[in-house]
């Protein structure tokens, strides 16, 4: 039994040494945190129990890692120590007892209490108020030379400012980088196709350990003090806290989260407090750092190996963790967009169990490389969607490559994945039961059929009661399903039918715009129209025939084809015309009968004797074109009454203006 004690403690130690030195030296976490810490526990736990074990370079006895050799070495002249861990109230109380306990006297003690922040922690040595070096904690003793690199955030003073400041004073913090610089700088990493980083603090720490301070100065870091370590002809508070509030008169960035509380309770509430508002703050934090207050009692009890007596850190949950991609399973949405959803092992993370997690889009499996069977690590913040944001690892497991679907996995239409795009799309938005509600909804808005009573929450409850499932079922509607619907009643039921029979007589552009041609708007299904005329002409339209019409480029074009060329669209299109809709037959208008054709007009204020509405309506049947900002190619901006910025810049460039009084001699 002995044997497999040492055995395991030997084991621990190599483990946990090694992901100290790819944490520490090489901003390359092997696993997360979480998992470092339940490591740590278990090796400090069996050395406790097993004494004949301890060794003094146990990693339980040691901070860090050794230092990089491509930065020069900087000896701390007071060791740069680690805190201990707490993860309950229980623990909480424990702490205090053993204060207590050590001190030989119980006391009210009061706390700093302050965010843990989730970043790099630094020394910062000031002479005369002159910033003159700045170190990685290192190994605790030993750290690394960032100075040219800390002098290029841009809240580190190098000078301070005010009176009494001490002739030498070191002073401690954590350098991060904002939630909101992080994200950006990933999007824009991934964009150019460079390695995103994994999370905030693995982005401060790869950017402060850059050996070009060029490269680091164009990183957005952020400093916070947190504590003092040397002093030098200066006089300090005897308090921790306005100790802080010292630094902050001098120049120095201090979190304004930073207060102070009594006893246990008061820490266990501000841990609440902070656990909720975690979520807004603009850095990352991993937990509640609570120190004793009073300088005094802090001397008196001391140091351990790794750490302060005076101290502790109490955790978080976990906002990330390891565990296996099982399988992948492909979900569409309202908009046929097709997502990957990965199944993974259940585990605990941010404080709730995770069994299923967003992998975004193809381009997103091909960036992390990632197989089923994978280990991966799962992040989840606040309520956001968890995601997988790295493979952990994948050596000795059977892979399996993820392949991404050619058809829908719902309605089986094809699926199109547009050059450029990120995201593939199912192709039956008619059809597919996913995209059945939002199909219904734009069918009958106001702007396509315009279904008078039929809103969004009657188009759910149809979806959800079964008793339609394309938009030509809502033609085979009668009073008798309509009645019992919530908030229905005989006379809306009435109402909604007659609204129903009415959209029958319709026109051409209309009935295209209802169908929901992804990227074919109001504009787009009007050009379509009068230049093809009919409904068949433009369901038999090649590529090159579409690409003549206005407005349409390739993508649109492929949009249109794909759309025409599935069977069950062509069914529901089919199923609407026989229902009953129609609309007046088209002639192709010749030159005489279009005026206004190649002119652009730009329509702003309020139209009183005409709608802006029923305005871009008559000017387009003439040929028109109506924008919506004006420009040099625009030919007339039409102002109504409480005109604004679009007639400021229609003078500024010269272009012709009307009133609407103008604007109906000219309709005329």
């Amino acid at each position: 039994m002995p044997k497999l004690i040492a055995q395991k403690i030997s084991s621990l130690r190599l483990e946990i040494e090694k992901y100290n030195q790819q944490y520490y030296q090489l901003d390359s976490p092997l696993v997360t945190d979480a998992e470092y810490d339940r490591k740590l526990k278990e090796l400090r736990k069996l050395e406790q129990e097993n004494p004949e074990f301890s060794q003094k370079n146990s990693p339980t006895q040691k901070v860090g890692s050794a230092v990089l050799f491509a930065f020069t070495k900087v000896t701390h002249e007071v060791p740069m120590l680690s805190l201990d861990n707490v993860f309950s109230a229980e623990e909480i109380h424990e702490f205090i007892d053993r204060i207590n306990n050590r001190l030989k006297r119980t006391l009210k003690l009061q706390f700093c209490v302050e965010p843990k922040l989730d970043g790099l922690a630094i020394s910062l040595v000031y002479e005369n108020g002159i910033l003159i070096r700045a170190a990685t904690r290192g190994d605790g003793a030993v750290g690394e030379d960032v100075t040219l690199n800390v002098k290029t955030i841009k809240n580190v003073p190098h000078k301070l400012i005010g009176t009494d400041i001490p002739l030498r004073l070191e002073v401690r913090g954590e350098v991060v980088m904002p939630t909101a610089e992080f994200e950006k700088f990933n999007q824009i990493a991934i964009a150019d196709d460079a390695k995103a980083f994994v999370n905030p603090r693995n982005a401060a720490a790869g950017s402060l350990r850059q050996l070009d301070s060029r490269i680091t100065a164009t990183r957005p870091l952020a400093f916070y003090s947190y504590g003092i370590g040397i002093i030098e002809q200066g006089n300090l508070a005897d308090s921790h806290y306005q100790r802080l509030q010292q630094l902050k008169t001098w120049g120095l960035p201090l979190s304004e989260e930073v207060q102070l509380k009594d006893g246990a309770e008061g820490c266990l509430d501000y841990y609440q407090y902070l656990l909720e508002k975690r979520h807004h703050l603009a850095y990352e934090i991993d937990g509640i750092v609570y120190k004793i207050d009073d300088i005094t009692l802090q001397e008196e009890l001391g140091f351990v190996a790794r750490a302060p007596r005076w101290a502790t850190a109490h955790k978080f949950p976990a906002q990330e963790e390891q565990t296996d991609l099982l399988d992948v399973e492909f979900q569409v949405g309202r908009t046929g967009a097709i997502t990957p959803v990965a199944i993974l092992q259940p585990v605990f993370v941010g404080g709730v169990t995770v069994s299923r997690a967003s992998l975004h889009n193809a381009d997103e499996i091909e960036r992390l490389n990632i197989k089923i069977g994978d280990s991966v690590i799962i992040r989840r913040a606040a309520d956001v969607i968890p995601q997988i944001v790295k493979v952990q690892s994948s050596h000795n497991k059977i892979r399996k490559t993820i392949i991404f679907p050619n058809t829908c996995p719902v309605c089986q239409s094809e699926i199109e994945r547009i050059e450029d795009e990120a995201i593939a799309r199912c192709t039956g938005g008619l059809y597919c039961a996913a995209q059945r509600k939002e199909a219904i909804k734009y069918f009958s808005s106001r702007k396509a059929m315009n279904i008078d009573g039929l809103g969004e929450k009657v188009a759910e409850q149809l979806v959800d009661e079964g008793l339609i499932n394309t938009p030509a079922d809502l033609f085979k509607l009668n009073a008798e399903q309509l009645i019992p619907l919530e908030r229905m009643g005989a006379k809306k039921a009435e109402n909604l039918l007659a609204a129903i029979e009415h959209c029958k007589q319709t026109q051409l552009a209309k009935f295209i715009l209802a169908l929901g041609i992804r990227e074919v708007g109001e504009a787009t299904a009007k050009n379509l129209a009068h230049y093809f005329l009919s409904l068949p002409a433009i369901q038999k339209a090649s590529t090159e025939e579409l690409l003549k019409v206005d407005d349409i480029g390739e993508i649109v074009a492929k949009h249109i084809r794909r759309f025409f060329r599935q069977t069950h669209n062509q069914e529901v299109i089919q199923a609407l015309l026989d229902a009953g809709v129609h609309w007046p037959e088209l002639q192709k208008k010749t030159n005489h009968q279009l005026p206004l054709k190649d002119k652009t007009f730009v329509l702003t204020g309020t139209l009183v004797k005409m709608g802006r509405s029923e305005a871009k309506q008559a000017l387009e049947a003439l040929g028109a074109k109506v924008a919506g900002s004006v420009s040099k190619k625009t030919d007339y901006v039409v102002a109504g009454e409480a005109a604004g910025s679009k007639l400021q810049k229609a003078q500024d460039l010269g272009v012709e203006i009307l009133s609407e009084e103008k604007l109906l001699l000219l309709l005329k």
